[in-house]
């Protein structure tokens, strides 16, 4: 990027960023859009549940300020925040639903990760950084390197070191990391974890607009079938072959080994463990951050596999060719009907026979009823004064789908399936036939199930009676198979 004047006033202008950060009501979209959908890392929200959350924000921060400081509805400020002339948020439509759904877009979240900058950092780590650029450059280094004996010679070098560690270590010589050195590399994860997901909503975004584009060509092309699907097809290799495609499928590749997954939730456990990171307080997300990459990840793959279904809808209309001259048919007639719209034949010139006999039996008639007359009482309505209990009302039960899921996930990433009455076993039901319809629910919507009809299965639980007392309930199903 050049930085003069031209270039820099051009980015202050158009740039939604830059927008956002010029905005007189830029400490409340930062502030809210960061709280909503970059701390819980969430990527789509309803129109409806967006609202509510900022009107929530609105109403504290109108106690605190006064209406006038933000006069509009929540609604209104949405709308606003997604128009062209803005961009901070995403409006968009899922195929599964009419209610308009948001998303933040790439230059958002970039501008909410600068302010993230801003603040003053009581420790600010080095080394780990420059240790990290000089293992990029051997890594540059050594995987260039063309030659088999540098190469060779480079390994047996290595073969030393590890040699000489094994001997100290031997020797009950043990070199660990101070304090210091721990912060220091912690903090460079969390900012390395924390950019990463940032760099995927810029990747979903490139991908998306690749998927405009091929459906404004599709919805364009005036020319041969073939030719619109060589063009669309060589456009869809060369971004799977480029460097950002390349890159992308090599660490989708490697984090979905489950290997890899059991590693990397070994070592979290084992470094938030450590006294001087725990010092640092770290976000309760950061233990869980790897499964924040493989959501974003689901995210890019699923407008990749959006491009595909396009393309794959443009294969089935085999009748393409068929129908655009069926249409030149269609046109023709109506224009001939046009015509002869004004000139019109004279007497009878059509007579359509009726297709069935009208029979009407008298006994089809329905009898007479007579109609209800309401008698309404003079009586003065008075005010109620019955004791009531209203604790039913707040007896309500309300299951955490959230706790299921992650169970499920958990048992399956160490088994290939699993089965409904394994799940209630391992994790018995704590709300009865409602956390079962639950997880009955769950096997439909959001996992890859098998259902095995020949195979019926008891799952028990410990429910409680009217006068609270405990009691052994059973339900009888066919068997449901989770699949990894």
């Amino acid at each position: 990027m050049d930085f003069d004047y031209s270039t820099i006033d051009a980015l202050r202008q158009n740039h939604p960023a830059w927008r956002l950060l010029r905005s007189d009501h830029a400490p409340l979209v930062a502030s809210f859009l960061h709280r909503v959908f970059t701390a819980p890392n969430v990527r789509v929200i309803s129109q409806a549940d967006l609202a509510e959350a900022l009107e929530d924000e609105l109403y504290a921060l109108r106690e605190q300020f006064g209406t006038a400081a933000f006069p509009k509805a929540a609604s209104d400020y949405l709308t606003d925040w997604s128009a062209n002339d803005k961009g901070w948020l995403r409006k968009f439509y899922r195929q599964d639903s009419d209610e308009p759904h948001f998303d933040l877009t790439p230059a958002t979240e970039k501008a909410i990760a600068w302010l993230a900058t801003l603040t003053v950092r009581s420790f600010v780590g080095t080394e780990s950084r420059l240790l990290t650029l000089f293992e990029l450059l051997k890594q540059m280094s050594e995987g260039s390197e063309s030659d088999p004996k540098a190469r060779l010679a480079e390994l047996h070098k290595r073969r030393a070191e590890i040699d000489a560690d094994i001997a100290r270590a031997e020797a009950g010589d043990i070199s660990i990391l101070d304090d210091t050195a721990l912060k220091d590399r912690f903090q460079q994860f969390t900012t390395i974890a924390r950019e990463l997901l940032t760099d995927f909503r810029e990747v979903e975004h490139n991908f998306r607009g690749l998927d405009r584009r091929v459906r404004e060509r599709i919805a364009l092309w005036d020319g041969a079938k073939g030719e619109l699907l060589e063009e669309i097809m060589g456009e869809r290799d060369a971004i799977a072959d480029s460097d950002q495609g390349r890159s992308f499928r090599a660490f989708w590749d490697f984090l979905m080994s489950s290997s890899r997954q059991e590693e990397l939730t070994e070592l979290l456990d084992r470094v938030l463990s450590l006294p001087p990171v725990a010092e640092l307080k770290p976000d309760a997300r950061t233990r869980r951050v790897h499964y924040d990459w493989l959501e974003a990840g689901e995210h890019t793959q699923r407008t990749v596999a959006f491009l595909s279904q396009q393309l794959r809808r443009f294969l089935d209309d085999q009748a393409w060719l068929e129908n655009r001259r069926i249409m030149d048919i269609l046109h023709g007639v109506e224009a001939r009907a046009l015509a002869l719209r004004d000139m019109l034949p004279s007497g009878e010139f059509m007579t359509i026979a009726d297709i069935a006999a009208d029979i009407e039996l008298p006994m089809e008639r329905p009898l007479y009823a007579p109609s209800l007359k309401p008698r309404i009482a003079n009586i003065a309505i008075e005010a109620g004064d019955a004791d009531i209990d209203a604790a039913a009302l707040y007896a309500q039960v309300v299951v955490d789908k959230a706790r299921l899921v992650w169970h499920v996930r958990h048992i399956l990433q160490d088994r290939s399936q699993v089965t409904l009455r394994e799940l209630c076993e391992i994790q018995p039901l704590q709300q009865g036939l409602a956390e079962l319809i639950a997880y009955l629910q769950l096997a439909g919507d959001t996992f890859s199930t098998v259902v095995d009809e020949q195979v019926s299965e008891t799952i028990v639980w410990v429910g409680r009676n009217d006068n609270g007392e405990q009691e052994i309930r059973q339900a009888k199903l066919s068997r449901v198979i989770f699949v990894r």
